[in-house]
């Protein structure tokens, strides 16, 4: 029999007869309880860190990118700063979830004040807090490097990069709800590399062949990357690109609501 008294839950009173912490409260410590969890695991600090390091010293150095800019940096920085959206809200989140879904984590969580909905926003704010860590990583870098981002599209870029870390969030959410947590890190690591190789994140959609430019347009990586580069490069704010991850933002939430397992 259980020991909670009736709606004990539901009046935000704990077991031992306490007073619960607000919703907010409790949101804010599980989110800094797994950004904190992302930054100590040494495969997520490569994956959010290193590699876009390395990408972004690649882009700098080699010719790549002479085709589709007067500056190297000023083309490869924002496509970085879109690789680590993609490395921290889809594939970061979605291995830690599947894994968490496996190990009985989430089902627990879910029992507790924190509740699903509030397990979900932690979730959030956790990528919300790397994906700062992120920022402030690599854009230094970038500037160090000469990156010199117009200053009028700094508010577009924040806006792109705020919806999105939520669209790749849904997209790695659906995935670790609804495969095996092997299916999960072997689906997510794929996907990252298909898409920062050819999904318009580093080279514009536009310079991608003919045939395949329209259908890569329509990717959310494609439309992060290329919005950034308007963003930061011509400091306008790419009203496509933003409808593109609006839509991918709402089609994965429905999607992860309707098909997400919790065990």
């Amino acid at each position: 029999m259980s020991t909670r008294a009736p709606g004990a839950r539901a009046s935000g009173r704990t077991l031992d007869g306490g007073t619960a912490a607000s919703l907010p409260a409790r949101v804010l410590r599980h989110g800094a309880y797994e950004a904190a969890a992302m930054l100590r695991n040494g495969e997520q600090l490569v994956l959010a860190i290193v590699l876009p390091l390395l990408a972004l010293a690649a882009l700098v150095l080699t010719p790549l990118l002479d085709a589709y800019g007067a500056s190297r940096i000023d083309v490869a920085a924002p496509g970085v700063l879109a690789l680590c959206t993609m490395s921290t809200a889809f594939t970061g989140q979605g291995i830690a979830t599947g894994f968490d879904r496996r190990y009985g984590v989430l089902r627990f969580l879910s029992t507790t004040p924190l509740g699903r909905s509030g397990l979900i926003l932690g979730k959030a704010v956790a990528v919300a807090v790397v994906l700062a860590v992120q920022l402030v990583v690599i854009g230094g870098a970038a500037l160090l490097m000469g990156w010199e981002p117009r200053v009028d599209g700094l508010l577009p870029a924040a806006l792109l990069l705020l919806v999105g870390s939520a669209a790749f969030t849904a997209l790695g959410l659906l995935v670790a709800g609804t495969l095996r947590p092997e299916a999960t890190l072997a689906v997510t690591n794929l996907v990252w590399i298909l898409l920062a190789a050819a999904g318009g994140v580093i080279i514009p959609a536009a310079g991608l062949p003919a045939v395949a430019a329209p259908v890569v347009a329509l990717l959310p990586s494609a439309a992060l990357g290329d919005g950034l580069r308007s963003a930061l490069v011509d400091g306008t704010l790419d009203p496509v690109a933003c409808l593109v991850l609006l839509a991918w933002s709402a089609l994965s939430t429905l999607a992860a609501v309707r098909w997400f397992k919790w065990s």
